[in-house]
């Protein structure tokens, strides 16, 4: 069944609302404090749209606003019984089932053959090196961190992202073999060659 609300930053806000009644900024500046930015999209713009569905969706309420001198006012929120109903069903379809999610170099991997073999192994030699540049960056932030003094459990969210762009980098490396497969290389550029042959029958008068 699909769900009133689906963005991934509403059961971010329903979270929230579950330690405390608060306001938008406030419920910004935690998600960058912890660091969450880095694995639900945020925007101030996104995130009041996200609470109007929520308040039509009766998953939040506002329960005050207040008024500052020479401040803006601050509305603050509140979880709903079926808000909390709807965060606890929510994460326990996320947790336990896993989706299919359409990424964008599967995407590219699955239109690779545009690309001539020189330039996609280029391109695709580019890419590995990134992750690892990547890879190294986010060992070295979550180590910090720990050795810091914060129970690695707090991190794992960044550790399942390493360990998805360290499985990708195994994935390009084994997949940049495969460009020593002579018999691929000439059916690859076959096909280009008979492409552009194509075009050029098909511009001539």
């Amino acid at each position: 069944m699909a769900r009133k609300v689906s963005n991934p930053l509403a059961l971010a806000v329903l979270a929230l609302l579950m330690e405390r009644s608060t306001h938008p900024y406030d419920m910004g500046r935690t998600m960058r404090e912890r660091g969450k930015e880095e694995s639900i999209k945020l925007n101030y713009g996104s995130l009041y749209s996200v609470l109007e569905q929520l308040l039509r969706a009766g998953y939040v309420a506002k329960r005050e606003t207040l008024r500052e001198t020479a401040r803006p006012e601050k509305t603050i929120y509140e979880i709903t019984d079926a808000g909390r109903d709807e965060l606890h069903d929510w994460m326990s379809e996320l947790v336990s089932t896993p989706a299919k999610e359409f990424r964008a170099f599967e995407a590219a991997l699955a239109l690779l053959g545009v690309l001539v073999p020189e330039e996609a192994f280029r391109l695709l030699t580019l890419r590995r090196q990134r992750l690892e540049a990547r890879i190294a960056e986010q060992r070295a932030g979550i180590d910090a961190l720990v050795a810091g003094g914060l129970h690695p459990f707090f991190l794992i969210e960044n550790e399942y992202r390493l360990a998805l762009e360290t499985a990708e980098k195994a994935f390009v490396d084994r997949l940049l073999k495969t460009f020593d497969d002579e018999q691929l290389m000439a059916m690859w550029r076959a096909l280009h060659e008979h492409s552009a042959k194509t075009r050029e029958d098909g511009g001539e008068e």
